[in-house]
């Protein structure tokens, strides 16, 4: 199954050790059910970064489309955030925080594994890159350890800054997204090493200096498997 919308939000941070645990709790029992209780919200994913000892959080909410993120359920949300997300939010540290529209979607969104790519094209390369691609993340999400491969293009809606965009001090943001599903680490590992290497990029288009990250799965729900946000709390 492909991803379940046409638009998607792909955010990664750190989380200090010491705030690991507060943080999971808030995020599972609050965070995640208040965000799927948004219309238009259909799936909300999160990893925890895959090296023993990394600070790095990866969170993927499949949406319906595009407008959902200007949407007035959202903008309320973001704007009015309860008392104990805006305790956590400084604490989303090296925040990158993509809303796009889902370019490219093939196999599976959740797994085991997430191993992630953020790159940009080159301005002259966009339709190769997107097109080169595709063809990969076909053959991917069939292959052996794999489950799914997809590619999202970051675009901001025209709406100003939020208040717990303002609380976290400001977002920073990939231009495309690349997502890599699978259930055996190491294929995903050797997929990020050397069909997503920068070498390899660069030769369908993409400009240097991708990022990756390899992420483990930590929590996954669709809105009827969560309370009503604000059932639990501290």
């Amino acid at each position: 199954m492909a991803l379940l919308g046409g638009a998607a939000l792909a955010m990664w941070w750190n989380v200090a050790p010491q705030m690991r645990a507060e943080f999971e709790h808030w995020h599972t029992h609050e965070h995640f059910p208040e965000r799927l209780g948004i219309p238009g919200f259909r799936r909300a994913s999160r990893w925890a970064e895959a090296a023993p000892g990394g600070e790095g959080i990866f969170v993927l909410y499949e949406l319906e489309a595009h407008e959902v993120l200007s949407s007035e359920h959202y903008l309320k949300r973001l704007n009015a955030p309860t008392p104990w997300s805006t305790s956590m939010m400084p604490h989303h540290r090296d925040m990158v925080r993509s809303q796009c529209r889902v370019l490219e979607s093939a196999g599976g969104a959740v797994a085991g594994f997430a191993g992630t790519v953020r790159l940009s094209p080159t301005p002259q390369t966009q339709a190769q890159l997107r097109a080169g691609l595709k063809v990969q993340l076909l053959e991917w999400a069939g292959r052996a350890g794999l489950v799914g491969a997809h590619l999202l293009r970051h675009e901001a809606p025209a709406i100003p800054a939020t208040t717990e965009q303002k609380i976290r001090g400001g977002d920073r943001y990939a231009d495309w997204v690349l997502v890599l599903t699978g259930y055996d680490r190491a294929v995903v590992e050797q997929v990020l090493r050397d069909e997503l290497s920068d070498t390899a990029l660069g030769a369908l288009g993409a400009a240097p200096g991708a990022v990756q990250g390899c992420f483990r799965l930590a929590h996954s729900a669709v809105a009827g498997d969560v309370a009503a946000a604000g059932a639990v709390g501290r």
